[in-house]
């Protein structure tokens, strides 16, 4: 998979595309999207599709397209989640000062006498005073504007923002689209990534399938035990070992919720959903305030083997 902006074959998303597409030749082309689906489904890579829709940037060859790909195009702005440099990853909102720049971006005149476009990438990262500042972007919006949001969570957004939006939810992308996609990808991979090319790559992460194989174990009811303390140790060394771990521990206690809700056993349900919540809120703490993650893992899978 190629980065977002750089991207100009769409695939899986067609039906989404054509949406956009009959909207605008109708003349009646809604000032905001609200593009949603799962994480690594494909939002931003759609959201800049039609960016390039909109700025005559479908070709790789045309200049609007080149420009684009540089992140020079004057009438094309994304906003997203900045590099936190002490931390060296991604901080975990978009703040107000990140939103700033969209109010003088909109009432510019267009640098190409066309569209102007605000791709605004992860919208539930939104603080709520980035968010307050976006809304009174979109309850007046300028003409021949369009704000184009994607989000994973819809429902951490203000109601007032996504009732400003025309909701374009992203559908699984078909098993024949994700192998085209991902031709390298081993099948038991993408038919655990459940349609989504960005899952598919984060999973295939775990080479030798030793996380998920741990993984299985303690949800299996396994204990923890001193034999288990080098894998855990190794994990936690792995740049992306204990987001997996969390990720696959997270969808095996979720899923555990729903068999025992379907079977009527509330108790394992209830119990389940809460160590969910809880494991959700232990990667939170420690990614935010860069915890010893071996630590965090012996946590998570005490909570786990536990049920």
């Amino acid at each position: 998979m190629t980065d977002p902006r750089h991207t100009f074959e769409l695939r899986g998303h067609e039906e989404a595309e054509n949406v956009f597409r009959a909207a605008l030749a109708s003349g009646r082309l809604h000032h905001a999207w609200l593009i949603s689906g799962p994480a690594g489904i494909g939002k931003a890579t759609l959201a800049f599709r039609l960016a390039r829709i909109l700025l005559n940037g479908e070709d790789s060859n045309s200049p609007a397209g080149r420009r684009i790909t540089a992140a020079t195009h004057g009438d094309l702005l994304e906003i997203s989640r900045a590099v936190d440099e002490k931390k060296g990853r991604l901080r975990g909102e978009i703040t107000a000062a990140d939103v700033r720049p969209v109010q003088s971006f909109l009432h510019h005149t267009a640098t190409e006498g066309g569209w102007r476009v605000v791709i605004v990438d992860g919208a539930e990262f939104l603080n709520r005073f980035a968010a307050n500042a976006l809304l009174k972007i979109l309850e007046e919006p300028p003409p021949r504007a369009i704000l184009l949001l994607t989000t994973a969570s819809p429902g951490k957004l203000l109601p007032t923002i996504r009732s400003r939006c025309r909701a374009l939810a992203l559908s699984p992308v078909s098993n024949h689209d994700m192998r085209a996609i991902l031709p390298d990808v081993p099948e038991d991979v993408l038919a655990r990534a459940h349609g989504s090319p960005g899952r598919a790559l984060f999973l295939a992460q775990d080479r030798d399938g030793a996380i998920a194989g741990f993984v299985a174990e303690i949800l299996a009811g396994k204990a923890l035990n001193a034999e288990m303390l080098p894998l855990i140790d190794r994990i936690a060394r792995e740049t992306e070992g204990f987001a997996l771990l969390c990720d696959l521990l997270g969808e095996g206690l979720a899923e555990r919720a729903r068999s025992a809700a379907r079977r009527g056993d509330l108790l394992l349900a209830d119990s389940s959903a809460r160590q969910c919540s809880e494991l959700d809120t232990l990667k939170r703490q420690t990614d935010g305030f860069n915890l010893d993650k071996a630590q965090a893992i012996r946590q998570a899978v005490e909570r786990a083997a536990g049920m």
